[in-house]
């Protein structure tokens, strides 16, 4: 079969974002955003939110790690270690409290385990949260509108503009698989080994955020550790094949990625992630413009593939 990457066909399906949908998210929402209100007339309570600074100390020097400016802190939530939260407790805004503590046994930092700590702290500000009411107070506090009907348009819109950007992305990437399903090509099996390693390493990392790790994973889904990794090689091999048509395109149609398209595709990591590009040029290396390079022309090779492309649209 002749490599083929123009006039692919394909069927693009709009999802209608519905009523009930808007309603739905609008009640997760409130569920989600508590109404936060500062108090000032009277001492913390356990349940308040108070923001504070400590900076704490063992055998009268300060250790790394145990200092923070406009900390978020839950009295009663036990977030911090046995003791400190139940002294913070009866103080007002302004304060300066010396909290006095004992380090657990087995404290994570072997330093620290078992000893006495000093943490010098400052009361900043103590917060209440309480829950919202879907009306338009709600929709003037949280979605910067006048009234909560003016709210359900803008995310309706928002809903549908995203449910159409992802259909796209869907259908773009359904066109680069019909392409690379056309391409003559052997994954070389030490390649392939590393690619099913680096799939398995992305899968325990996402796992990681989530509090879980392979092993549990793999006790949830009833296999072994073997077993994943050998069903693992299908999605190896598919992304393998993806890459070598998207090189393939790039040299049959002499595409190459422009200062400017570079630029722009910094600019867009960046604004992901809250970055200035000064911020972000310290992590730019090579292997990583050699990423973003990738990234440039893997999104060119997929507006062609899509330009070329015969879709009907349901």
């Amino acid at each position: 079969m002749a490599f083929t990457y123009r006039g692919l066909t394909a069927e693009l399906s709009r999802h209608i974002i519905t009523d009930s949908e808007v309603d739905h998210h609008l009640q997760r929402m409130v569920q989600q955003t508590p109404r936060i209100t500062e108090v000032n007339d009277r001492p913390t309570e356990n349940g308040d939110e108070v923001v504070l600074d400590y900076a704490g100390f063992a055998d009268g020097v300060q250790f790394p790690g145990g200092t923070a400016q406009m900390q978020t802190l839950t009295l009663g939530s036990g977030q911090f270690i046995p003791g400190f939260e139940e002294q913070l407790l009866d103080k007002v805004v302004g304060e300066e409290v010396s909290v006095f503590v004992t380090f657990p046994e087995k404290y994570h930092a072997p330093e620290l385990a078992g000893k006495k700590a000093e943490f010098k702290c400052k009361i900043h500000a103590i917060r209440i949260k309480t829950s919202y009411e879907l009306n338009d107070e709600f929709a003037k506090e949280v979605g910067e509108c006048d009234t909560l009907e003016e709210m359900r348009v803008k995310l309706k819109e928002s809903l549908q503009a995203y449910s159409d950007e992802r259909g796209e992305m869907d259908l773009q990437d359904r066109l680069l698989q019909q392409a690379a399903e056309t391409l003559d090509f052997v994954a070389d099996p030490n390649v392939l080994e590393d690619a099913v390693e680096e799939h398995l390493r992305n899968m325990e990392a996402q796992l990681s955020q989530k509090g879980l790790s392979l092993d549990m994973y793999c006790s949830f889904m009833n296999i072994t550790r073997q077993q994943l990794h050998d069903e693992s090689y299908p999605a190896a091999e598919a992304a393998l094949r993806r890459q070598a048509a998207v090189d393939e395109i790039v040299k049959l149609e002499n595409l190459t990625a422009s200062e400017q398209e570079m630029g722009e595709a910094i600019a867009l990591i960046c604004r992901r992630n809250n970055m200035t590009v000064e911020q972000f040029m310290p992590y730019y290396d090579e292997a990583f413009e050699g990423a973003v390079r990738k990234s440039v022309l893997t999104t060119k090779v997929m507006g062609l593939i899509r330009e070329n492309a015969n879709i009907t649209k349901k």
